[in-house]
């Protein structure tokens, strides 16, 4: 829908330039104090050899990786698309990141592969890099969050870390368009569900600078209610929150926010704070940065913190190896990766039919309304199927649920998968379903063929079938199976994989 809202390019450059710079000089800043639980008492880089280079950080790494998988693939990226790139260029091994590549190698697909087996999917590394998503649909967190969720399902499945992505990027898409951090805020949230732990910290840190208490008092509350020790080891003198290893990212969303909250202009104010919060300080400040150069631009961040760390970037978990020569294809400067940024916005913008939001004519956001930046249903469109694996076609849309337990199946014993399948088009289609089994001894119920018709998409329900699956015995680490999905009179023909995982050696709590 057209609107007078519109930025001028210009500024939309100094805001995307203002978001890369922020986040090299709180990557660095933090970087030296990262998961040390203490309060922290710095006022500058405590590094004495930076030389006019910032330090590595994965927070913007995976970030430089999903703009080359833009560039290569287009914008109809999905979290499918970007398991491939994961698999292939993500070097890390540690606690989500790892999880995640176990789980894709094994043949899980998102958001299974985030969520089956993972201790660190209520953790902080999907947050880290909603930038991307924002700077290339700025004015539009709707978009944003769509994007922010196929990469976050990648490692976080249906954990508070996908929560924590799609708040970010909705709050970092439209402070292209508002500045004021209470309205960012709350457009945010309208974006997770309410009683999500990320919501609770947050509303626990607006009541708290709402009280005007320091922010070191502020901190203290936010880990007293919502934090959890690293590795499951609890705070001295506190309880253990959650008892769940990995529950980090609420206390540390919240972090982000009190760096903001009562930094307020200073941008100096907001890393600092940010940093002597403790915890995951490389990424608290390396976001609230963004987000302060998001708000006020590439000129108000102040040359001292720049000059240190010069305009370069240094990457720290990417397998350089097929990124061009020895990594050459990735930006080498926060100039070249604005410009990329940017081009990538301007295809968005133009393929939304919103390319009147970026022009030569002055920045015009006086009349922008929240209404109508909020999601419209609490962010379910987006958030609603992240137990789902999703599977899109030109006209359809299957979506595969393996309960509970997950993709997990044991000798002897059924297996239920629920299989959805939405008719995206304006068309009916009449579908045939075939079932291709793993090996012999494999059976599937109500039948391995059959018989539905699809009616057009918002006007009748979807079809829904639980297949249970059962086998006498599972010979393989991994077994798996495709529905062959056609339609009569037309040429689609439809392949949806189903992997299950012996369960013979998992206990019901492994799974």
């Amino acid at each position: 829908m057209k609107t007078t809202l519109r930025l001028n390019q210009d500024d939309y450059r100094s805001k995307v330039l203002g978001c890369w710079l922020g986040k090299n000089v709180g990557g660095t800043l933090g970087a030296p104090f990262e998961w040390i639980r203490q309060i922290n008492d710095v006022s500058f880089y405590v590094q004495e050899n930076l030389n006019g280079q910032p330090m590595p950080n994965d927070d913007l790494d995976i970030q430089l990786l999903w703009l080359c998988a833009l560039e290569e693939k287009g914008l109809k990226l999905t979290a499918q698309c970007l398991a491939d790139y994961w698999c292939l260029y993500v070097s890390p091994h540690w606690n989500e990141y790892g999880t995640a590549k176990i789980n894709m190698r094994q043949g899980l697909l998102p958001p299974q592969s985030g969520t089956f087996q993972n201790a660190f999917k209520h953790s902080c590394g999907s947050y880290i890099r909603s930038e991307i998503w924002a700077c290339i649909a700025p004015g539009l967190p709707h978009i944003a969050a769509r994007y922010a969720y196929e990469d976050a399902i990648l490692d976080h499945g249906n954990g508070e870390g996908t929560y924590a992505e799609v708040f970010m990027a909705a709050l970092e898409s439209a402070a292209f368009l508002v500045s004021d951090l209470r309205r960012l805020i709350n457009i945010g949230l309208s974006y997770i569900p309410a009683d999500c732990g990320v919501a609770q910290a947050i509303h626990t840190t607006l009541a708290c600078f709402d009280r005007g208490i320091s922010w070191k008092e502020t901190r203290a509350e936010i880990l007293e209610k919502h934090g959890n020790g690293t590795l499951g080891m609890p705070y001295p003198g506190q309880p253990h929150w959650t008892g769940v290893m990995g529950y980090d990212v609420p206390s540390n969303i919240a972090i982000t926010l009190i760096g903001l909250l009562y930094g307020g202009e200073d941008f100096g104010q907001v890393q600092c704070i940010a940093v002597n919060c403790g915890e995951d300080t490389d990424c608290t400040a390396a976001t609230a940065g963004s987000v302060w150069g998001i708000i006020r631009g590439a000129p108000a961040i102040p040359q001292k913190w720049i000059d240190p760390i010069g305009r370069g970037i240094k990457t720290v978990c990417l397998n350089l190896g097929d990124l061009g020569t020895f990594g050459d294809q990735l930006p080498q400067t926060v100039d070249e990766l604005t410009d990329r940024t940017i081009r990538m916005g301007r295809i968005l913008l133009t393929t939304h039919r919103a390319e009147h939001m970026v022009s030569t004519e002055p920045t015009n956001v006086q009349d922008v309304k929240d209404e109508s930046l909020c999601a419209s249903d609490a962010g379910q469109s987006i958030w609603g199927g992240f137990n789902t694996v999703r599977h899109d076609f030109d006209f359809f849309s299957v979506q595969v649920d393996y309960g509970t337990e997950g993709p997990v199946i044991r000798d002897g014993q059924p297996k239920t998968v629920t299989v959805t399948v939405h008719n995206t088009y304006k068309v009916q289609g009449n579908l045939t379903f075939h079932w291709y089994l793993p090996e012999t001894g494999w059976k599937v119920s109500p039948s391995a063929d059959g018989y539905a018709m699809s009616f057009r998409w918002r006007i009748c329900k979807p079809i829904q079938v639980p297949y249970v699956f059962t086998a006498d015995r599972i010979t393989r680490s991994t077994s798996r199976a495709v529905l062959e999905i056609t339609v009569e009179g037309r040429p689609t023909v439809m392949h949806v994989p189903i992997t299950l995982l012996n369960g013979n050696i998992l206990t019901t709590e492994q799974a």
